[in-house]
C-alpha cells in the first residue's frame, strides 16, 4: 500500500510496560504499523499515570504526565517541531487528566496535522461533561475509529457525528494457529483437565465472583475442571483499595469449597505467555457486569484464537459472538453460566464448531489486516485535510487588524554572502547545498530598491545589498545567448547556459525597478545596460507569467523613461498577448487567462492593470479588475481569511482546487495587485483585500499560525494542511519583505490622481 508521503506518524495512548489495556493496544498497533509499512516512521507518545515512571523502549519518543496540563502542550510542541505528518490518538476518558479527561483537548487544539482518534469507549448515556469532551474530540479529529457497529451507531445517533467521518476497524489480535487446547496444558500443569479461563486486569466490574459461584454446579458434572483467573489487579484499584477484591474472591472460593479448582495468577504476562494461556483454554469466560462496553481486547483475543466463549451480554460480546460464535448468559446469574459451560463441555462437536466459526472471523482481525485498515484511515484523513480547512480559526483573530511589523534585515543579511543571496535554508540556517539562483537575487534587488524608497534611514544598507544583488545579475548574464543563467552552485559554477523564462523575466522586473526607483547612479548605469541587452529575448517567451513579470519590469522602467518607444511597443505586444489568452480561456464563470490557476496568479491581472492604467485603456482595466475580483473571491475562506491556491495540485477549470501547500509568493502577488487596484479605482475594498493577503503572513490563515518569523526576520516556506514549513528560504523571506515594503509604500497614498480609472 502506498503511504502517500506519510513519513512520520505519532501514536498517542499508553505503552507497555504500563499495565492497562490501552497501553497494550498502543504497543501492538505501533508495532503492527511499523512491520507493515517500513517506509513510514511510527513512534509512541504514552500517557503516564500519576506518580508512575516506566522504562520504555526506543519506540517511545515523548512521555506525558496525566495530571500535568503543561505536559500536554509540550507534547503538542514536540509533535510540531518534529514534523509529524499525522497523529493517531487512543482515547479513553480515564487515562487523561482534567474533568472527564479533558486535558487531551488542550493538546489537540495545538495540533495542525491530521488526527485519527480511536475510541475505546463510546457511552450510551454520557454525563454532560463527557458529551462535551466527545463532541470537541470529534471536531478536532479528522477521522474517528470504532471497533464495533454499536459504537458507530452511538456516535451518529447520540453525538451527531456524521457516519462518513467514522471508520469501523476491528480490535487487532495476534495471528495464532488453530490448535488443540491440550497442546499447552502441560505448560501450566493442568494436563488432563477441562480449563476455564478469564484474563485481564482484575477489578470489581469484571464479575469474576459469578464464575466462582458457578463452579460448584460445573464441578458436579465435570470434577476435573479448573478455572484460571489470569491477571494482576488493576494498578488504580491497588492504589485505592489494595487487594481487597482479590482476597474476597479467594475467600468466596474457600467458602464454596472450590479453591482447589481455581488458579489465581496475580501477574501481568507477556504476549507470548498470554497466547499460551489462551491456547490451553477449553472455554473462555467473560462475566463482566457492565453492558455499556463497546470493545474488549480480551474477548477479541480469544475469539480470534478460536476459543469457545461464554459471556455476559455486554454490547461488544453481543456483536462479536453473534451467529453462534459464542454463548451469552444474563448478567450476574451464576446458574445460567454453569449451565452453558456444562453444555459446552458435554457437547464436544458443537464446541469445536463454535471454535471454528470464531477462528474464521478472527482472520479479519489479525494485526497486519488491522494495520492496513488504519493506514487507509490515515490516508483518508490526509486526503480530506488537503481539500478543506480545519475548523480552528479564531474569531478574535478574524476581527483583529494587524499593525505592520518593523523592517528587520537580520535574516536577509544572514542569507546573503559575498556572491549573493542563497536559495534555501534548513529551518533558519542557510543551506549551501543548493547554492544561488537569479530568481531570488532579482527579487532581493527589488526589495533593496524598495527599502531605499520606504526607509531612508536604511539607505546605506539598501545600497550595499542592491550592489551585491545587481552584481549577481551581471555575472548571471550570458552575452552569447542574450539570456540570464539561473542556478549557480555554492562552489560558483553555473549549472546551465540558459535559465528559465521566469528567472529572465524576474531579472527584467528587478532591473526596471532599479531604473524606475533607485537614486544610485552606479546601479542605474549597469541596470540600463542589462535591461537593453535582455529585453529582446523576453519577447520570444511563450508563458503568461513570463510576460507578466516582464510587463511589471517595463512599467517600472517607463516610470523614468516614458519616451522609450521600443519599450512602449514591447509593453503593447506583451499586453496584447495576455489579452488574447484571456479571450481564449475566459467565460462568465471562469474570467481568467488560462484554464488553470497555478503560481503567482495575481501577477497576471496586475500586469494588465498596469498596462491599462498607463495606456488609458478602459478595456484592459475592466478585464484586470474582473479577473482579480474573481481570484480574490476564490482565495477568501468562509471565515474571511486569505486562502491561496495550493501548489500541490493547483486549480484546473472543472476540477477541485488545491488548498495546500500554500506559498508566500501567492500572498505577495495578491498584495501587489490589490494595492495597484486601489490606486486605480480608489475603492477601499481593494486596500482591504491587500490587507487580507498581508495578514496571512501574520497568522490570519487556516492554522492561525504566523508564517513570518518575527524572531529571525525570515519567512517560513509555506503552510501545509497541518503545520507550517519551518524552513525559511529566500523566495519566502523576500515575498514577505516585498509585501511589507509595498504595504508601507501604500501608507503614503494621500489621493488618487485624476488619470486613474475611477475618475474617468
Amino acid at each position: 500500500m502506498d503511504t502517500n508521503g506519510l513519513e512520520r506518524v505519532a501514536v498517542i495512548g499508553g505503552f507497555v510496560p504500563r499495565q492497562c489495556g490501552i497501553a497494550t493496544f498502543t504497543t501492538d498497533l505501533t508495532q503492527a504499523l511499523t512491520e507493515e509499512f517500513e517506509e513510514t516512521s511510527f513512534f509512541a507518545v504514552p500517557m503516564n499515570d500519576e506518580g508512575a515512571r516506566y522504562t520504555y523502549p526506543p519506540t517511545v519518543r515523548f512521555e506525558m504526565n496525566q495530571q500535568e496540563l503543561l505536559s500536554y502542550r509540550r507534547a503538542a510542541d514536540f509533535l510540531t517541531v518534529n514534523s509529524v505528518d499525522l497523529v493517531c490518538l487512543q482515547h479513553e476518558y480515564g487515562i487523561f487528566g482534567g474533568p472527564q479527561g479533558s486535558y487531551i483537548l488542550a493538546l489537540l487544539r495545538e495540533l495542525r496535522m491530521p488526527v485519527v482518534t480511536t475510541l475505546h469507549t463510546v457511552l450510551h448515556d454520557p454525563a454532560p461533561e463527557q458529551r462535551q469532551v466527545m463532541k470537541e474530540l470529534a471536531q478536532l479529529s479528522d477521522r474517528m475509529v470504532v471497533m464495533s457497529q454499536r459504537g458507530q451507531e452511538f456516535l451518529h445517533d447520540i453525538y451527531g457525528i456524521p457516519e462518513d467521518k467514522v471508520d469501523l476497524i476491528p480490535h487487532g489480535i495476534p495471528d495464532v494457529p488453530f490448535i488443540d487446547p491440550n497442546f499447552y496444558k502441560d505448560h501450566f500443569h493442568v494436563e488432563g483437565r477441562m480449563v476455564l479461563l478469564t484474563f485481564g486486569l482484575i477489578s470489581r466490574n469484571k464479575g469474576i465472583e459469578n464464575v466462582i459461584m458457578a463452579l460448584p454446579s460445573v464441578i458436579e458434572h465435570h470434577p476435573d475442571v479448573v478455572y484460571i483467573a489470569l491477571g494482576a489487579t488493576h494498578p488504580h484499584v491497588v492504589r485505592q483499595e489494595g487487594e481487597s477484591y482479590r482476597e474476597s474472591l479467594i475467600k468466596l472460593a474457600d467458602d464454596l469449597g472450590v479453591r482447589d479448582h481455581i488458579i489465581f495468577e496475580n501477574r501481568f504476562v507477556s504476549l507470548e505467555e498470554l497466547v499460551q494461556y489462551i491456547g490451553a483454554a477449553d472455554v473462555y469466560v467473560t462475566p463482566y457486569l457492565n453492558r455499556e462496553q463497546v470493545v474488549s481486547g480480551t474477548l477479541a483475543y480469544t475469539v480470534g484464537a478460536g476459543k469457545a466463549v461464554v459471556s455476559t451480554p455486554y454490547w461488544y460480546a453481543q456483536e462479536l459472538l453473534a451467529e453462534d460464535r459464542g454463548m451469552l448468559v444474563p448478567f450476574a446469574e451464576p446458574e445460567a453460566m454453569a449451565s452453558c459451560i456444562v453444555d459446552l463441555f458435554d457437547n464436544e462437536t458443537e464446541r469445536h464448531a463454535m471454535r471454528k466459526r470464531a477462528y474464521q472471523l478472527g482472520r479479519e482481525m489479525i494485526w497486519p489486516e488491522v494495520a492496513r485498515k488504519y493506514m487507509s484511515s490515515f490516508l483518508r484523513a490526509k486526503g480530506q485535510r488537503t481539500c478543506r480547512f480545519r475548523n480552528t480559526f479564531s474569531i478574535s483573530l478574524a476581527k483583529r487588524r494587524q499593525q505592520l511589523p518593523e523592517v528587520n534585515l537580520n535574516y536577509l543579511n544572514q542569507m546573503t554572502d559575498s556572491t549573493g543571496m542563497l536559495q534555501h535554508s534548513m529551518y533558519s540556517v542557510p543551506d549551501y547545498h543548493h547554492g544561488y539562483c537569479t530568481d531570488d537575487n532579482a527579487r532581493a534587488l527589488i526589495a533593496a530598491v524598495l527599502l531605499e524608497n520606504t526607509n531612508p534611514e536604511l539607505a546605506a544598507d539598501a545600497n550595499r545589498l542592491a550592489t551585491r544583488y545587481i552584481a549577481f545579475l551581471w555575472h548571471a548574464f550570458n552575452p552569447a545567448t542574450g539570456r540570464f543563467r539561473n542556478f549557480l552552485s555554492y562552489e560558483r559554477h553555473w549549472l546551465e547556459d540558459v535559465g528559465s523564462d521566469d528567472s529572465h523575466s524576474r531579472a527584467l522586473w528587478a532591473l526596471g525597478t532599479v531604473l524606475g526607483r533607485s537614486t544610485q547612479e552606479g546601479l542605474r548605469g549597469l541596470a540600463s545596460k542589462l535591461f537593453e541587452a535582455t529585453l529582446p529575448a523576453a519577447l520570444n517567451f511563450s508563458h503568461t507569467r513570463s510576460w507578466a513579470f516582464t510587463l511589471v519590469g517595463i512599467h517600472e522602467y517607463l516610470r523614468s523613461f516614458f519616451g522609450d518607444r521600443q519599450v512602449q511597443q514591447a509593453r503593447e505586444i506583451l499586453t496584447d498577448r495576455l489579452m488574447e489568452k484571456y479571450r481564449q480561456h475566459s467565460s462568465s464563470d471562469w474570467p481568467w487567462f488560462e484554464n488553470e490557476l497555478t503560481y503567482a496568479n495575481a501577477k497576471l491581472p496586475h500586469a494588465v492593470l498596469l498596462s491599462g492604467r498607463w495606456l488609458f485603456r478602459d478595456d484592459l482595466i475592466e478585464t484586470a479588475l474582473r479577473s482579480l475580483e474573481w481570484l480574490a473571491n476564490i482565495q477568501c475562506s468562509e471565515e474571511g481569511f486569505f486562502s491561496p491556491i495550493g501548489c500541490n495540485g493547483f486549480y484546473r477549470q472543472g476540477a477541485d482546487r488545491a488548498y495546500f501547500d500554500q506559498q508566500p509568493i501567492e500572498a505577495q502577488a495578491m498584495v501587489s495587485a490589490c494595492l495597484e487596484a486601489y490606486r486605480v479605482t480608489n475603492d477601499e475594498k481593494w486596500y482591504k483585500e491587500a490587507q487580507r493577503a498581508f495578514e496571512w503572513y501574520l497568522g490570519r490563515n487556516h492554522l492561525c499560525t504566523p508564517v513570518y518569523d518575527i524572531t529571525t526576520g525570515g519567512c517560513r516556506d509555506g503552510l501545509h494542511s497541518d503545520r507550517a514549513n519551518e524552513n525559511q528560504g529566500a523566495e519566502s523571506t523576500l515575498a514577505f519583505l516585498l509585501s511589507l515594503l509595498e504595504m508601507r509604500l501604500s501608507e503614503r497614498i494621500v489621493q488618487v490622481p485624476e488619470v486613474l480609472y475611477a475618475a474617468k
